[in-house]
């Protein structure tokens, strides 16, 4: 795992918890998904300022794509 970023380690790490082995390659999209819809929920802006900065989670989610 330690060709990800912190970022991607400490969500797969997460995502790891509950199993007994490590997350399988074509999972990756499914948690690079589930990402993007929450930034999509998150990401909104009030009077013109951006309330929550989504790009984080994008950006793991980037990274899990392109991942093989």
């Amino acid at each position: 795992m330690s060709e990800f970023s912190l970022a991607v380690q400490a969500v797969l790490s997460a995502y790891n918890a509950g199993f007994d082995r490590p997350v399988a390659v074509h999972h990756k999209p499914r948690i690079a998904a589930a990402l993007r819809a929450a930034a999509d929920c998150l990401n909104y802006e009030l009077l013109g300022v951006r309330v929550v900065d989504c790009s984080q989670l994008l950006n793991i989610a980037d990274e899990l794509e392109g991942a093989e």
